[in-house]
């Protein structure tokens, strides 16, 4: 590349010369944070009409109410699992057992002069006992959802997702395991 190309090549992207922003802004810093949650279901043991997940309700800045799953963040020296179980008992009331994962949910947002990558592992796990509660300060309102109103419940389309898997898990739970739909509802937590 001779001089004239290199200097012609620096006009059209100035970035690369100054190595940043162009109007002189600060880059924003990047922070990771990883999260964990679930997908909480009651009824496991009998007819998949009476399936119900406990959802969350939260009020966003526009005053609208968005469900999705409980989560949050993972404490020093708790596994993912671990913090599925004490988030989705902290935020809704119930506590559960983990039964198999859904996968990770990635996304990107900016707050407070940072952007943040998150991770959020999700799991599917069978209630085990407890009662509804909104009782948690990040948390507006909890509910029992039949798991087939989640695709219309749910504000987020990748949580609509894991729903689904979840729902195919279940399928298969129950074709490997026939009695299971005829022993009744075991679960106490609805």
């Amino acid at each position: 590349m001779s001089a004239a190309d290199r200097a012609n090549q620096r006009r059209r992207n100035p970035r690369r010369r100054q190595g940043g922003d162009p109007a002189g802004a600060p880059r924003m810093r990047t922070v990771r944070e990883t999260s964990a949650g679930g997908l909480v279901i009651s009824g496991l043991d009998g007819p998949r009409e009476f399936l119900r997940a406990a959802l969350i309700g939260r009020t966003d800045r526009r005053g609208r109410l968005l469900w999705s799953l409980p989560k949050g963040h993972i404490e020093q020296g708790e596994s993912a699992e671990e913090t599925a179980m004490r988030e989705v008992r902290e935020e809704t009331g119930i506590s559960g057992a983990v039964l198999a994962s859904l996968g990770s949910i990635e996304y990107w947002f900016v707050t407070e002069g940072r952007r943040i990558h998150k991770t959020v592992h999700h799991y599917l796990m069978r209630a085990l006992g407890g009662e509804l509660s909104d009782s948690d300060v990040e948390v507006t309102e909890v509910a029992w959802v039949p798991l087939s109103e989640l695709e219309s419940k749910l504000a987020y389309a990748d949580e609509r997702k894991l729903a689904e898997l979840a729902g195919q898990l279940i399928d298969r739970m129950d074709s490997e395991n026939p009695s299971a739909t005829d022993a009744g509802d075991a679960d106490s937590a609805t």
